[in-house]
């Protein structure tokens, strides 16, 4: 894998915190807006959502999902040579009683310090989302699909 490629994914993922979820549910794809916390080793990463809403219940049932990361449109002329990520995976609750339930939720709250109040709410759920594959665009002929290992190699490199 190329070094600017593994730089590139590893900025776009430590560094945009919005992202788009996609779900699937039984009438349909939805996609929303939600915040995004990578892990260390950029092979996952925590959302934090609302048990109310359409797609955490979509991902209770069914874990599979997407997300979709990319840079800041600046208004370019074309911005189709924006970078890009999208993430495959699986999104799946934290067990509250669980030692690494704390640790996620302090990474989050590091990113996130105004997420603290929804931390109160019984309806809010830290889900860790993992990463099964990475497919990275950083404009035409340049697409790259990603492994863990891949991921774990672009994290342990300097920024």
């Amino acid at each position: 894998m190329q070094q600017e490629v593994l730089h590139a994914v590893a900025r776009l993922l430590r560094q945009t915190r919005w992202a788009a979820l996609a779900t699937v549910g039984a009438h349909g794809p939805l996609a929303t807006q939600v915040a995004w916390d990578p892990d260390p080793d950029l092979t996952g990463g925590q959302l934090h959502l609302s048990r109310l809403a359409a797609h955490t219940r979509h991902l209770l049932a069914d874990p599979g999902a997407a997300l979709s990361l990319s840079e800041i449109d600046d208004g370019r002329e074309d911005p189709q040579t924006l970078a890009r990520v999208t993430l495959e995976g699986e999104a799946s609750p934290f067990d509250r009683e669980a030692p690494e339930w704390t640790a996620a939720r302090e990474r989050y709250l590091a990113r996130f310090p105004a997420a603290n109040q929804w931390f109160e709410f019984t309806d809010f759920t830290l889900f860790r989302f993992t990463i099964a594959r990475a497919r990275y665009v950083g404009g035409f002929a340049n697409a790259h699909t990603l492994r863990a290992d891949d991921l774990r190699q672009a994290a342990g490199m300097a920024p």
